[in-house]
């Protein structure tokens, strides 16, 4: 199932999205108060899901009527206020290698701010104070109970769904120091969409095709399953450290081919009017807008 936050008519709305639209869950389900779904609502209440699903199939012919067209929407972050936002770096290979670095040995984990969420289609401003924007496809897993000191083996049970995520970082802040916090986490600088996957529509996240095109040109091209750490161990990993929640968001870091990686004469920042795409096989298309 692919939900989405969005706003149509002024009035935020979620929906699942199938072939003809979306179609909005309260056509489906009423909410359990006043207020209206969310995904956030929705991973707090997991077995709406099943019912959802219940719902679709028995309702399909008359739910055509009441689908929304993409084209009138405007979308916002699947997962809007995450209370944790967590990063990994040099998560593969290759990734490592291209910027001179050693293969880890135990994930490198850094953060983002829950505020730094963006939503598909949305325009990033460029940071005033750096002149070195890049860009990072990632894969991000969306946490859906809450778990700690989980067995690797179980991990995957934790998971609510699966999204795109651009990881945008500003590199000239990100070394001024050992810590890269300031380079990572400013505004808009962690788009997420434009759908969320529920789990149970991705057999194995550890085989997703991951690509990155700037205006058109293919930057970054790979598959989930060369991931130094696998979806599963990063949930396991960062469960012995602290609580993971229901909400809470892990970018599981990006292949190679980021302008970071270029011999230092061809690197070509990101500048405004730059378009950024990032498609992962099963989750769609992300696409922002560099201002």
């Amino acid at each position: 199932m692919k939900l989405v936050n969005v706003v149509v008519d002024g009035q935020e709305q979620c929906g699942i999205k199938i072939e003809e639209g979306i179609c909005p869950i309260e056509k489906l389900i009423d909410p359990p108060s006043d207020e209206n779904w969310t995904i956030e609502r929705l991973i707090a209440h997991p077995v709406v899901l099943e019912q959802l699903n219940a719902a679709l199939e028995k309702n399909a012919e008359k739910l055509k009527d009441a689908v929304i067209s993409e084209q009138i929407v405007t979308y916002l972050p699947v997962v809007k206020s995450p209370g944790k936002l967590i990063c990994i770096g040099k998560n593969y290979a290759e990734h490592a290698k291209e910027t001179h670095d050693d293969i880890p040995e135990s994930p490198i984990v850094f953060s983002k701010f829950s505020d730094s969420v963006a939503a598909h289609l949305d325009e990033v401003p460029l940071p005033t104070r750096s002149n070195q924007m890049d860009f990072e496809a990632e894969l991000a897993i969306v946490i859906g109970k809450r778990g700690e000191d989980i067995p690797e083996d179980e991990a995957l049970d934790y998971v609510f769904g699966y999204c795109n995520a651009n990881d945008f970082s500003a590199r000239d802040l990100q070394f001024k120091s050992d810590q890269w916090l300031l380079g990572k986490t400013g505004k808009k600088m962690a788009p997420l969409g434009p759908y969320l996957v529920t789990a149970d529509s991705i057999a194995d996240p550890q085989q997703l095709d991951i690509k990155l095109f700037v205006n058109g040109e293919q930057r970054q091209a790979s598959n989930t399953q060369h991931m130094i750490f696998s979806c599963k161990y990063l949930i396991h990993y960062l469960s012995q450290h602290f609580v993971l929640q229901p909400g809470d968001v892990i970018l599981t870091g990006t292949p190679e081919g980021v302008i970071l990686g270029e011999p230092a004469e061809q690197r070509q920042w990101l500048k405004a009017g730059d378009e950024v795409k990032v498609e992962i096989e099963q989750l769609g298309t992300l696409i922002n807008t560099m201002k």
